[in-house]
């Protein structure tokens, strides 16, 4: 399946646009080279806007924890907006959800990057609890 990657900037944080799924093969490789490049032409804190991602696979899922875990070692973060439920419900499955800082607002991610400004970062309980809810 195709994929595309934009990268845009908003109050110096890099946001990375992210369409297709993120599955083994190239969509993974094209994340991991493409944060890889972000972060060394100098932005060590990335957005990782994951709109129009339907799925991921357990290849995406590792290609999403290389990208967060090098942004740690290179002193930033690596953080993900706008994913969709099913997204979500994986990332909480895998306990990886708790890994990554989750945001379904774009200034609220950038918020979470500057330590004075208030933000609003995903409830991860609210949403289990709705799943045990709807069965």
């Amino acid at each position: 399946m195709s994929h595309e990657i934009q990268q845009r900037e908003h109050e110096g944080i890099v946001i990375l646009d992210f369409k297709g799924r993120i599955t083994v093969g190239p969509e993974a490789s094209a994340l991991r080279e493409k944060v890889a490049a972000v972060t060394a032409a100098g932005s060590k804190n990335i957005i990782l806007n994951l709109l129009h991602v339907d799925y991921i696979d357990s290849t995406g899922l590792g290609a999403l924890v290389m990208c967060a875990t090098s942004q740690r070692k290179a002193g930033g973060a690596l953080k993900l907006e706008n994913l969709n439920r099913r997204n979500i419900e994986l990332l909480v499955m895998t306990k990886l959800a708790t890994v990554f800082d989750l945001f379904t607002d774009e200034q609220d991610a950038v918020n979470s990057f500057f330590p004075d400004r208030a933000i609003k970062q995903f409830d991860i309980l609210s949403f289990v609890e709705q799943m045990k809810k709807e069965g």
